[in-house]
């Protein structure tokens, strides 16, 4: 059984003894490798390593920190096929999408290049006599990112482009259900030229996680993944004095009025929700279809589903493939049971779908329809390919419904009407919307992140926050006097 160790000191770990966790391929079912779990030992070996390569890479010029970021681009995008059959083969992804993930993540890399502008300061010259003032941004040394299964090379590039190319050494924790792309990642942040131990992977389970937020020369964390681990990993790591980005659950609405082009709608629709399987936290997982607009609309999402290609990620004719484990996929599977119990209308059931019979981690894209606000499937974050409708009669009814649920991450609103669409980015309060857009991540010079229990600490990930959040402002005071104007004064400073 090949066995995936950790990334130290520039190089992968010999295999060790201790405990390890299985790997699966989700589209056939069965294990392909096995994942090294760090100890504490391990972990504070990593730490250690980037603790001791920070200073030299902290001196290391703006140039040349950007010239390494931009031979990492290019690396990428030469090996970008051997980095998505990484996703394919054990997150289960279908080709186009794990290119599509990683065009995402190579933006931020992009975003990153742009460091020598990006960490410019502010100058004033002469705010008092003979007295300039100027602000630098600096590294903040050691820092830690902890990333989800569903996105193993586009999250993890989020972190690490903006962290590493303001100076600080970087060590990742990747899911350990499909940890080979951060592997990759690896060996071509190595390549590029990155020095050693300024990027480190530490595979492994939750002795891992508890380490790093534990360890007093780790001086802040990136986390993405559910709400109660991202509120609690905040909590634990702000106690210790560290600075905390946690991104938490999601359960995006897509808001569809009756003026909305259905056809339109139905497409963006099955594609935000079944797309990945459903395993992304920007997937729409509810449409509240107002008034005359739901009928219509269950319809054509019904017939795009029984179009829709499942299956693995190695047949090219693959739309949507399996997902990670098959404990997930049962959990999933689970609301197409409980949802009519609870009074909701199963309109497609993708237990039936050919693939989810053949093997694997699969499950069809389903269909729920009048879901209710009180029902399971609606109030859980499902995180898999089930859509549900909730019919609502108004626009202030469908507003006060999103507006409403405890998650905040992503929203969508699908009308012909401007004026309705700009009063609703103005009444939602959700931290990403989308006009006419079902899936409104932002671009790469903007930043990610939600509101209420989607997001614990001030800062959004990757563009400019990220720059904000992985550096610490220090404000200059200068003054090159005469020294026959010297003299002693007690009195409180002044601009003068």
């Amino acid at each position: 059984m090949n066995r995936i160790t950790h990334w130290i000191d520039g190089k992968r770990t010999k295999p060790g003894k201790g405990p390890a966790g299985p790997v699966y391929n989700p589209a056939t079912g069965k294990q392909a490798s096995e994942v090294e779990f760090a100890s504490v030992a391990v972990v504070d070996q990593a730490v250690a390593s980037a603790l001791k390569a920070f200073p030299a890479w902290r001196a290391t010029s703006l140039s040349r920190r950007a010239e390494i970021m931009f031979k990492f681009r290019e690396l990428l995008n030469a090996r970008k096929a051997d980095v998505a059959a990484h996703l394919t083969a054990e997150h289960g992804k279908v080709p186009s999408d794990a290119l599509g993930e990683l065009a995402r993540g190579i933006e931020n890399v992009e975003f990153a290049c742009g460091a020598p502008n990006l960490l410019k300061g502010g100058f004033s010259e002469q705010a008092a006599g003979g007295v300039d003032v100027y602000s630098i941004r600096q590294p903040l040394g050691v820092v830690a990112g902890i990333t989800p299964f569903n996105f193993p090379a586009m999250v993890p590039l989020w972190m690490l482009s903006n962290a590493i190319v303001c100076g600080n050494a970087f060590v990742l924790k990747p899911s350990e259900k499909d940890p080979s792309a951060a592997m990759l990642l690896a060996e071509l942040l190595a390549e590029a030229g990155l020095p050693a131990g300024i990027f480190t992977v530490v595979n492994g389970d939750r002795t891992a996680v508890d380490r790093l937020i534990e360890h007093p020369d780790v001086m802040a964390l990136s986390f993405v993944g559910s709400t109660p681990i991202a509120k609690s990993i905040y909590e634990r790591g702000t106690a210790k004095g560290k600075r905390v980005q946690a991104l938490g659950g999601a359960k995006n609405h897509m808001v569809v009025l009756p003026d909305a082009d259905i056809g339109m709608a139905a497409d963006a629709v099955v594609g935000a929700a079944y797309g990945s399987a459903g395993e992304r936290c920007m997937a729409i997982s509810v449409v509240a279809a107002v008034g005359k607009a739901a009928d219509p609309l269950v319809a054509a999402v019904k017939e795009r589903i029984a179009k829709l290609k499942v299956g693995p990620g190695s047949d090219p004719q693959s739309e949507m493939g399996p997902l990670i484990t098959r404990e997930h996929r049962d959990k999933v599977a689970s609301y197409l049971e409980s949802g009519p119990k609870e009074g909701a209308t199963l309109v497609v059931d993708g237990r039936k779908d050919k693939a989810s019979q053949n093997g694997g981690f699969f499950l069809g894209p389903s269909l729920l329809d009048h879901l209710k606000p009180t029902m399971a499937a609606y109030k859980d974050e499902i995180f898999g390919p089930i859509l549900g409708i909730v019919r609502v009669d108004t626009y202030e009814e469908a507003v006060k419904l999103v507006n409403s649920n405890p998650f905040a991450n992503g929203v969508a609103i699908f009308t012909r009407d401007g004026g309705a669409a700009r009063r609703f980015q103005f009444d939602i309060q959700v931290g990403m919307v989308g006009i006419n857009v079902p899936i409104p991540v932002p671009v790469s010079y903007y930043s990610f992140g939600g509101w209420k229990a989607s997001l614990f600490g001030d800062l959004h990930m990757y563009g400019p926050d990220g720059i904000q959040f992985y550096t610490r402002a220090k404000v200059v005071t200068s003054r090159w006097p005469d020294p026959a104007t010297s003299k002693v004064d007690l009195g409180f400073p002044q601009n003068r």
